[in-house]
């Protein structure tokens, strides 16, 4: 192997032995308000990292910094070894969930396909730029991430016409077309059922594990996604925690983050409950609460 090789061999090899994500002391603020600030969160790749709080602590805009929309006012972020906004080919990104009319008539299909050239339904992304080499190979693509969510059955039918959790999958389907290194899903679960939820959540923790992609997704419940986290940053007013759930999700913890009392229970069917203020992940009620953050 050649000196220009071996560089390129150990250059590789350090970004892949990085954190996917990183952030550094990191601040963030929206119309001159500080939303968070002292932010530090390591995502190593591979793992399923959950983003959890309460209402208004800039969950969204957390993803958002990542994705490169929002710069930061303090600090940094890294994303797959480069500064944020640089590696949009290698993301796969599910914003919030927007419900189909059910008199749409654009397949299930289509709207996967629409993942092949950095384009996403009715959410165009920051960066665009057709990945696949050829449309047959876009095809080829589609039909075999179509399979990976399971959602073949359904997929030549009209997107209006499935089931809330059959809508997500292919959604996530469109977020993979691309091969993505990093899969960002900001709320994916909300809306669904509870057995939709389950499905979803282990899902994505099956295409995390087998297809080695590193995983963020913000939740408003964690208890669905509980069993198949490697780790939560759980972001309160002002600063942020990161680490296992059992470190995050216990009261001293999030005591210590709010400043406040906060007692976790364990119910018997091992289902977390997060008593005191403020309101806790285990369950909230605006579904848009930092969307303007």
């Amino acid at each position: 192997m050649g000196t220009a090789a071996r560089e390129k061999t150990k250059m590789r090899t350090a970004v892949d032995t990085a954190d996917a994500v990183r952030f550094e002391n990191a601040a963030a603020q929206v119309g001159g308000r500080t939303i968070w600030s002292d932010v530090n969160i390591s995502v190593p790749y591979g793992q399923f990292v959950a983003v959890l709080g309460p209402n208004g602590v800039g969950k969204s805009t957390l993803i958002k910094s990542v994705l490169g929309l929002v710069a930061l006012s303090a600090g940094s972020v890294t994303v797959l070894g480069r500064p944020a906004g640089q590696a949009g080919r290698e993301i796969g990104y599910l914003p919030q969930r927007r419900n189909f009319d059910s008199s749409l008539r654009v397949r299930g299909i289509d709207v996967v396909s629409l993942g092949a050239d950095g384009e996403r339904w009715g959410v165009p992304l920051p960066f665009a730029g057709r990945y696949l080499p050829s449309r047959r190979a876009a095809r080829e693509r589609v039909r075999e991430v179509i399979d990976l969510v399971g959602a073949s059955a359904y997929a030549e039918r009209p997107i209006g016409q499935v089931s809330g959790g059959e809508q997500q999958r292919l959604l996530i389907a469109q977020a993979l077309v691309r091969r993505p290194r990093l899969l960002v899903l900001d709320e994916p679960l909300d809306s669904l059922d509870l057995p939709s939820q389950s499905a979803v959540a282990a899902l994505i923790s099956r295409i995390c594990r087998e297809q080695n992609v590193t995983v963020m997704l913000v939740a408003h419940d964690v208890n669905p996604i509980l069993p198949y986290l490697d780790c939560v940053a759980y972001i309160g007013r002002g600063g942020a925690v990161c680490g296992t759930p059992d470190s995050v999700i216990q009261s001293q913890t999030l005591t210590s983050l709010y400043r406040t009392p906060i007692e976790v229970l364990k119910a018997s069917d091992g289902r977390l409950v997060v008593v005191g203020e403020p309101e806790a992940p285990a369950r909230h009620h605006d579904r848009h609460e930092d969307e303007q953050a």
